[in-house]
């Protein structure tokens, strides 16, 4: 009896479904199956001539660490300078003050406030548009949130509205801020009252 795998067995259907037999695991060639007789001959068609396939030579690399000679290294992005520095905080540290404005009932957007008002802004223009619109969303939060709180003591509470519209409004700016930031990009029109 033939064991499994065994390219003389009559029942191996591995060459016909892809398996691999020992033979072709150990590195040798497989022997060809023999030809069922043939009941009445055809005349054979005259033989085609094939060309010679050839086949690339591997490329092997000198140690696993090092990439092989054929292979290309792709140009990689450079790294982004760090953000400048605004009174002690970079623009990411404001951005997030300015997120983080809803959740701490405006405590951090006054820190953020102090930190953009009176100061210079950065010199790159790039980073000075979006000093300019942290200071515009900082400063017109701080107003919206005034009014808000005075008028949640008028009549129907209109004070709840405009606070709830006003942190949709900071979460949106500080959101978009920062996105445009992590790109790399200016922000197109810093004066804007939206995004």
């Amino acid at each position: 009896m033939a064991e499994p795998g065994d390219p003389r067995s009559p029942d191996d259907d591995d060459a016909l479904i892809g398996f691999a037999s020992a033979e072709s695991l150990q590195g040798r060639p497989r022997e060809p199956e023999p030809a069922p007789p043939e009941v009445e001959s055809a005349p054979e068609p005259a033989p085609v001539e094939e060309a010679p396939v050839s086949r690339p030579h591997p490329i092997r690399a000198s140690s696993i660490f090092e990439p092989s000679p054929g292979f290309e290294i792709h140009h990689r992005r450079p790294e982004p300078s760090a953000p400048p520095m605004i009174g002690g905080l970079n623009l990411y540290a404001i951005y997030a003050l300015i997120l983080f404005a809803v959740p701490t009932l405006g405590v951090s957007a006054v820190i953020g406030l102090v930190a953009v008002t009176g100061r210079p802004g950065p010199d790159e223009p790039e980073a000075r548009t979006h000093f300019i619109y942290q200071q515009r969303t900082l400063w017109a939060a701080a107003v919206a949130g005034v009014i808000g709180v005075i008028l949640l003591a008028a009549p129907f509470a209109l004070g709840v509205p405009l606070l709830f519209a006003l942190a949709l409004w900071t979460v949106i700016r500080g959101a978009a801020g920062v996105w445009t930031l992590k790109s790399g990009r200016p922000i197109s029109d810093p004066s804007s009252w939206w995004i």
